[in-house]
């Protein structure tokens, strides 16, 4: 894995992770709160299909500088930074969880430089028509949500009382844990290292504009979601899929926002013939 830290065209520091192999450049967009790694469950099929993964810790991350108030649309520029540093001027988008939204808005915003799309989990635009956004959503990410729609200084007061966000994992979560993407525990345990700047900066662009819109994406979509999912509900996937013109929604009724990650190699394999 190559590691840099790219100076943006803003002076941020943006840290960028690279494998450094194969002819497909695919770029990661972690989840909440994650470092950005890309995802070593996924490395082997990533060979076989020759994808090489590149990826960045967003703002407030790892060893990227905050950025408040950033969106979809600013994470996406500097997805395009780091993409013309490696030499990328085309390349595909994965995200898991809140970064599948970050991946939605990467395509929004670059256009024809992204080739396909893969998500897993993705947040659909708070406040849209035909969506209860926080229906079926588990008590602890009602809070921490409802407190980011106070804006930055409200989140971050939320998480100063030291709430502990409960997940409500089921058996089958701690099954998955307990094999590759156990992973997943890696790249959160790391994720606040830096401060809790990531983490408040995610939630609140999760409810405000994205800063671009899912109907104008043109590239090849494939949205993947349970149906048990209490984390981010199935409906949002729904309504990416109803208003993404490009999107194909599968839905699997027995997985959680965890176990969905079970499908992430048939998404590669997917990607591959869409890009």
């Amino acid at each position: 894995m190559n590691e840099t830290d790219l100076q943006l065209s803003d002076g941020r520091t943006l840290h960028v992770y690279d494998t450094g192999r194969g002819g497909l450049p695919v770029c990661w967009h972690h989840g909440t709160p994650n470092l950005g790694a890309p995802p070593e469950p996924l490395f082997e099929v990533a060979e076989r299909l020759g994808l090489r993964w590149f990826s960045f810790d967003r703002p407030g991350y790892g060893g990227s500088t905050p950025a408040p108030g950033r969106t979809m649309a600013s994470t996406a520029d500097d997805l395009a930074q780091a993409a013309d540093s490696l030499g990328f001027d085309r390349f595909a988008v994965v995200g898991y969880s809140g970064g599948g939204s970050y991946a939605l808005g990467s395509a929004a915003t670059l256009g024809d430089r992204v080739r396909a799309v893969v998500t897993l989990a993705a947040i659909a635009p708070y406040g849209v028509d035909g969506l209860d956004w926080f229906e079926g959503m588990v008590p602890s990410g009602v809070a921490s949500l409802r407190a980011a729609l106070g804006g930055r200084a409200a989140k971050e007061a939320h998480e100063a009382t030291g709430v502990e966000y409960d997940p409500e994992f089921t058996p089958a979560d701690h099954a998955t844990f307990d094999g590759p993407w156990g992973w997943l525990g890696k790249v959160a345990g790391g994720g606040l290292d830096a401060g809790p700047y990531g983490l408040i900066d995610d939630d609140v662009s999760y409810v405000t504009p994205w800063g671009c819109e899912p109907a104008t994406i043109t590239a090849p979509t494939l949205l993947l979601h349970g149906d048990r999912d209490g984390i981010i509900p199935s409906s949002h996937g729904r309504w990416l899929a109803a208003n993404c013109p490009t999107a194909e929604l599968r839905s699997f009724p027995d997985d959680s926002h965890f176990t969905i990650v079970k499908h992430a190699e048939a998404g590669l394999d997917w990607l591959t013939t869409h890009s």
